[in-house]
Order: structure tokens, then sequence, then C-alpha cells
């Protein structure tokens, strides 16, 4: 039985997103990057998820088989939506794969999307920044953190000191306070230090960048911040956002 003919009185606009549309592939385990990119995401801009899999433990092993499973994800990340941009929302899994690794298979997956990835933000926030020098808090284990201190390097980046948290499971990284966030994040400080970057998605590092900054008096650069900020930019939206720090304030 066919259905009836479409009205074609019916009106039409552009939907709740006329300005653009950013999609991110999530682990399946995350808990933080969505309410994060949903409360500060400009009006008017869509934002829509998918999750990949892997196990809660976020091992360098767990991170680096998730690539079998980015193309199929991003294949079912609002298909008929012509997104904008598609990021892979994970910092230490971007540095594990590589870039490059992860682009090539969200673009297998969603081609009519730019392809990002995370820390592709970060790299993009700290030459905003004009930060070369930096030091890095993280929640990971020490393999991770050996993995992202020489990506960070071969970019040309000086990491003058990483430290982690030593937090296996992202069930646990989710629940570290954003107080005990600040705290960390100052305590790394160090005068040849030009920013503070706080790696980890899972981090509610959001919530006190503006405390870190005023603390330190440099640029405080946390994950979900510098990856909506980069994907607003490669989506074509300039707006400024004031409450995320001197990045999304300024640049």
């Amino acid at each position: 039985m066919s259905g009836a003919p479409v009205d074609k009185n019916i009106v039409f606009d552009a939907g709740r997103f006329p300005r653009a549309k950013i999609g991110f592939v999530n682990l399946a385990t995350e808990q933080t990057i969505e309410s994060d990119m949903m409360r500060w995401a400009p009006e008017g801009v869509g934002i829509h998820f998918t999750r990949a899999p892997i196990p809660d433990q976020i091992t360098a092993e767990n991170l680096g088989a998730m690539v079998d499973g980015l193309a199929p994800a991003a294949a079912v990340l609002a298909p008929n939506a012509n997104l904008d941009v598609i990021c892979y929302a994970c910092t230490s899994g971007s540095v594990v794969m590589g870039e490059d690794v992860v682009c090539a298979e969200l673009e297998k997956g969603c081609p009519a999307a730019i392809p990002t990835t995370l820390v592709s933000g970060v790299f993009a926030a700290l030459d905003a920044l004009g930060s070369k020098s930096v030091v890095v808090a993280t929640p990971y284990l020490d393999e991770v953190n050996r993995i992202e201190a020489d990506y960070m390097t071969r970019r040309g980046l000086d990491v003058l000191d990483i430290r982690g948290l030593n937090i296996t499971n992202d069930s646990d990284m989710v629940r570290v306070s954003p107080s005990y966030i600040r705290d960390f994040a100052i305590s790394m400080d160090r005068p040849d230090a030009d920013a503070i970057f706080v790696s980890c998605g899972a981090l509610r590092t959001i919530e006190v960048i503006e405390e870190i900054e005023a603390a330190t008096g440099k640029p405080c650069v946390a994950s979900n911040q510098a990856m909506l900020w980069h994907c607003l930019r490669l989506a074509g939206i300039e707006d400024k956002i004031d409450g995320l720090g001197r990045l999304t304030r300024e640049h």
C-alpha cells in the first residue's frame, strides 16, 4: 500500500541547527563530554553523538584496538544530517592511534564531514595561544603518559613535565572532583611553562578553567574546551565564549 502524497503546503525551515552540525565519536564508556558539549555549544549549532567500543580500562592496548570501531561508529552518526565536522572525542586514543589514522577511519564512515580529533584541537589551541612550553596534567597510567609526551614532542612542543593520577578505569576518571583537578593543575605550574594542559575528556576540567588561569596567570587548555573550540572553528562558527578561559574568550 503506497503512502499518501506529501502535502505541498507543508512549511519546512532549517530546523533547530541552521548554523552548523558537529558529530562526536565518543568512547563507549564516556560520561562527561556529551554534557560539556551540549552545555557550551552556541545556539543554532547541532551537537550529535555516537560511541565506539572500548572496555572501561584505559590502557594503550585498549585504545589502539578502537581503530576497528571508528568507521562503523561514524557511519551511523546522523547519516542524513549533513554534518560539517566529525571528531573522535578522546585525547589519549588520538595519540595512541595517531591523528592521521583516526581521521582516515572517520572519513570512511562519514566522508562529507571534516574529520578531526580531540588532540588536534589541543594542538590548534596551543598554537592560537602562542604556547610552546607546556606542563601536562592527566588521569592516565604512565604508559599512556609516555606515549602522549612523545607525541606532543614530535609535534614541536616542549613538554616540561607530565604527571598522571594512574587511574585505569574511565568510570573513575569521570568522578575526579573539579576542585581536585584545579589543585592538581595549579601544582603542575612552573616558571618556564607558558601554558597548562589538562588532558582527558573524561575529566570535568571545563568547570575550573577560569580558576586555574586566575591562580597561575597562564592559559589553561583543557581537552573538552579545546575540542569544542576547534570543531566550531572548523565548522565556520567564530563565536567567542565567556567562562571557558582565555582560548574561547579571545580566539
